[in-house]
């Protein structure tokens, strides 16, 4: 396993455990696969394990089993304030002894403002206290490091490094968004800002990898480096000095071991003027396919009116990617094998999920087209069999 600095000197695995998507076993975390790929991860090198108090179960999984592995203070924590639910100083005790609690520590060593939008809620979390809770908490060791979760564009990443003293900082960054969130501008002003910058989405929420239009898949496959379109996203990554930590959501031990073998093989500039020209070749593949740049990281749900937006996102993408039959099966599964219709039809263009949408998508208007093109004669027969199915 490869290591970079934080600003303290501390040795971070450059591969960092993403806890948002956790196996699922009936509809809950499965505890013992869970753990199995976090030993894995722990055993090949991995020190650095990203959860929140937003993802079910998650801190409560983690602190369970680093708690009965003994291994607490052998790796590094971090976690984040879902800022959006404090109203007052008094719930950031409150809920930051709830997240101590689940997590079964008594200090976080990497704590975020979980995705802080603009400068308008620093300043209002400013305003509650904020600066003075983190410098109590800082001084009693209960918070090694704070910093925080961005998704947005790079000027307002910008200013937000600016707005604090910062130990760190989390952004969305992979080839495909190479030019748009926080970026490489973002990336390369925090780094000179003296901020480890740790990567989050490095492969789009599973996108780089599952879901690559055929014409992608060709390039990766014809290029005479046999690395597997995870391994490139990675390397393309690593290979830029100013990435401290890349988190990936690793939910099987296959994967695991493969990120591990990656990390502990990839060197600092490896990738040359050749393979950065593949990869654009492969994101203009992306994009001739693409409808949606959705991520499926879940922050526009639950909607009101029950619409299954990232999962009517990804059938759409797939319609123009993998053709009719394959989106028609995802939008059928994710929308009307269940007892109640979760399809794009439902949406009344209330707009809460726009407010919450890291990727600022207009999915009022994206939902409409998603529905045009989806809700066929074929799928409403699927729809009105499946719901006798599910009614019996």
């Amino acid at each position: 396993m490869n290591y970079r600095e934080d600003r303290y000197g501390n040795r971070l695995s450059i591969l960092g455990f993403g806890c948002m998507r956790f196996p699922q076993k009936l509809g809950r975390i499965d505890m013992e696969e869970t753990e199995r790929e976090i030993m894995t991860a722990y055993l090949g090198g991995v020190n650095y394990y990203d959860t929140a108090y937003l993802y079910p179960g998650s801190e409560a999984a983690l602190g369970e089993i680093l708690e009965k592995n003994g291994i607490r203070e052998q790796v590094y924590i971090a976690t984040k304030l879902p800022h959006s639910l404090i109203k007052s100083a008094d719930a950031l005790d409150k809920l930051f002894a709830e997240e101590k609690k689940r997590l079964r520590t008594e200090y976080v060593d990497y704590y975020l403002m979980h995705m802080l939008t603009d400068i308008d809620t620093w300043n209002r979390l400013k305003g509650m206290g904020i600066e003075e809770w983190i410098a109590q908490k800082k001084a009693s060791g209960e918070i090694r490091q704070i910093g925080f979760s961005y998704h947005g564009n790079s000027d307002m990443f910008c200013t937000l490094v600016d707005a604090y003293d910062w130990d760190f900082c989390q952004i969305q960054y992979n080839y495909m968004d190479e030019h748009s969130q926080a970026g490489r501008r973002g990336l390369h002003y925090a780094h000179d800002k003296g901020l480890p910058v740790v990567i989050m989405e490095p492969l789009r929420g599973g996108k780089l990898v599952n879901r690559l239009p055929a014409e992608a898949t060709a390039i990766f496959e014809k290029y005479p480096i046999p690395h597997t379109p995870a391994q490139w996203a990675f390397r393309w990554l690593w290979s830029q000095p100013e990435v401290t930590v890349v988190l990936s959501g690793m939910n099987t031990d296959a994967m695991v071991k493969d990120n591990i073998e990656t990390a502990s093989s990839v060197k600092v500039g490896e990738l040359g003027e050749a393979e950065e020209a593949m990869l654009q070749d492969v994101v203009k593949a992306i994009n001739a396919k693409m409808k949606v740049g959705c991520t499926g990281c879940g922050y526009c749900m639950p909607c009101p009116r029950g619409v299954d937006i990232p999962g009517t996102f990804a059938a759409y993408n797939r319609r123009y990617s993998e053709g009719r039959f394959a989106a028609l099966f995802d939008y059928v599964m994710c929308t009307a094998l269940r007892k109640n219709s979760t399809a794009a039809s439902n949406c009344v263009a209330c707009g809460k999920c726009e407010s919450h949408c890291p990727q600022a998508i207009e999915i009022r208007k994206q939902l409409k087209d998603a529905r045009r093109v989806l809700e066929t004669p074929a799928y409403r027969v699927a729809r009105t069999v499946t719901s006798w199915f599910m009614h019996f």
